[in-house]
Parts: C-alpha cells; structure tokens; sequence
C-alpha cells in the first residue's frame, strides 16, 4: 500500500492508500481543507478539532442530501423503465396484429389473383356470373 503525505489544515499527515489512489486521496484532502479554511474565516478562531467536526459534519449533510436525490432519481429510472417496457409491449402487440392483418389480406388477394386467373369453366358455382 503506497503511503503519501498531505496536508489538512496546515498540518502534515502520513496516509496510507489503495494502489493508484494517490492522487484521489490528495484532492479529498484539499477539499477537506479548503472546507477548514473556508469555516475558520467564517467562525474564527474556535479551535482546530472543532472546525475539522464541523467540515466533516457538512460533509456528511451533503453526502446525505446527495444519497436522498440518488435515491429518488432510481425510483424515477424504475418508474419510467415500466413505462417504456409497457409501451415497447404494446407496439409489439400492434406490430403483431398489423403483421396478422397484412398476412390475412395477402391470403384473400392471392386468393382473388387466383380466381381472376382462372379459365371461366373452373370458377365454383353462383361466380360465374350467371346468377
């Protein structure tokens, strides 16, 4: 496991991290850090430990706000995934029946064909015209 040092808060600390994490845990800790600064021009001086539980305490807020959102917009996904495998069945029911009916009428068109082709004696009785 690599081990870097950053810096939170002015301070410098020695971490450990996964292979190839090294620059991810770098900026994790400048954003932690510019959140410190960011609280101690806000608050002042109210000690490290404090404003160091506060940034984390804002982040875990926004994590969780962020979590709310994700879970709504899976539920929305799932919601409008019902809706288009419903309509996907649909068209796939009208495509079936459009098939159907375009076989049925080039049944009674080859039928007609067959009949407009076929020697006048042949024609079954009452569609000979004689009537």
């Amino acid at each position: 496991m690599p081990i870097i040092t950053v810096t939170i808060d002015n301070k410098t600390y020695r971490m450990s991290c996964g292979k190839d994490e090294e620059a991810h845990l770098t900026a994790l800790t400048q954003d932690f850090s510019e959140r410190v600064a960011q609280m101690r021009t806000s608050f002042g001086e109210i000690g490290d430990m404090r404003l160091h539980v506060m940034a984390a305490l804002t982040i875990s807020d926004e994590l969780s706000d962020l979590r709310r959102r994700y879970a709504a917009l899976e539920k929305e996904v799932g919601q409008s995934r019902s809706v288009v495998e419903a309509a996907e069945r649909q068209r796939d029911d009208a495509s079936a029946r459009a098939a159907e009916g375009i076989s049925q009428a080039a049944g009674r068109l080859a039928r007609l064909a067959d009949a407009l082709n076929a020697p006048v004696g042949s024609l079954p009785l009452g569609r000979r015209g004689e009537d």
